[in-house]
């Protein structure tokens, strides 16, 4: 028990090294723009508090987004989505797959759940005992259910859903930004450099690197944030690009496409001038969400189970003879 405890806090603390090392550069290039670009290499006055003011506005927000990428905790089912005790004991006693099935519809016939497994079943976290809500998925990871979860990066050591994807966004966009400045700033003082006109050493190492660490993430990210962008474009996380959601009539990645302004609107809200802020403003809380189709304006997980009996979902698997008939999704 002891050394797997020691195991796990080995396994947190590693964790954190992409972290850090985002850190640690990020430090770096703020003393090698200001101090040895700036302060020791530009001569001209006016150009100086140019490339600073500038400089410090998208270092100020890309720390912001990047804390908030980090440090916003990721947001779990409420409680109603959670089995009671008396439920949780009466499924795990029950031995007939058909009375569980039964147990579940009770539980989610409450709920706002719309969509379901690729064999029909109820969507279950047998990990959290929790009737998982629509877009919600289990992090191995978190070692949780995450409301819309996109993905887990571990260059913030986070779970990126429903509370911190808007930063995420930003992050990616600032950082982008970031790097492009200092690239593109930098560029005249490194021909400079290389032909001969500026001979200080010392800062011809560190604009040299400036400009080769700047253009190696511009071009990491810029790929990075284009594809995020074409999935808030069209409404889905990158585990629903990979795996389309389940509805009542089948799988439909654009389940949850509602146009691309509405889209926007999903991620960032209403109120534009809070779109550039890492400032929490996404519509609803996560639990449910528009869809396209208007059929599906009601509940569908438990309208119509006589057609799930008539698609097979009441035959027990074969050669799983400990196997429930309930389809219970379990996601890493």
């Amino acid at each position: 028990m002891a050394l797997w405890r020691g195991l796990r806090c080995c396994r947190r603390a590693l964790a954190w090294l992409p972290v850090l090392l985002i850190a640690l550069l990020l430090l770096w290039s703020y003393y090698g723009y200001v101090c040895e670009l700036c302060l020791v290499t530009v001569s001209n006055p006016v150009e100086k508090v140019a490339y600073l003011i500038i400089f410090h506005i998208l270092f100020v927000l890309f720390v912001w987004t990047y804390w908030k990428s980090v440090f916003t905790l990721p947001v779990q089912p409420d409680k109603k989505f959670h089995m009671s005790y008396a439920d949780q004991e009466r499924y795990e006693n029950e031995e007939r797959p058909e009375v569980q099935r039964q147990i579940l519809a009770e539980i989610a016939r409450k709920l706002p759940v719309y969509t379901r497994t690729g064999n029909g079943g109820i969507r279950f976290c047998d990990r959290c005992q929790l009737i998982k809500p629509d877009r919600c998925h289990h992090c191995s990871v978190c070692a949780m259910c995450v409301l819309k979860m996109d993905h887990h990066c571990p260059w913030v050591n986070n779970c990126i859903g429903f509370s911190n994807y808007k930063f995420f966004l930003l992050f990616l966009a600032y950082s982008l930004l970031y790097c492009l400045y200092i690239a593109a700033t930098v560029f005249k003082y490194f021909i400079k450099y290389w032909t001969g006109e500026l001979t200080n050493g010392r800062s011809k190492f560190h604009i040299l690197f400036l400009l080769f660490v700047a253009i190696m993430f511009f071009v990491s990210l810029m790929f990075l944030f284009g594809y995020h962008c074409w999935l808030v474009s069209r409404n889905r996380s990158t585990l629903e690009a990979f795996s389309a959601p389940v509805f009542q009539n089948g799988p439909d990645k654009n389940g949850f496409n509602l146009g691309f302004v509405k889209n926007l609107q999903q991620v960032f809200g209403e109120e534009k001038k809070l779109w550039l802020l890492p400032i929490a403003s996404s519509q609803g809380d996560g639990h449910f969400f528009p869809m396209r189709a208007s059929c599906e304006a009601r509940n569908p997980l438990l309208a119509n189970e006589e057609q799930w009996e008539e698609d097979g979902i009441d035959e027990e698997p074969q050669g799983s003879g400990e196997a429930s008939a309930l389809v219970i999704e379990r996601e890493t």
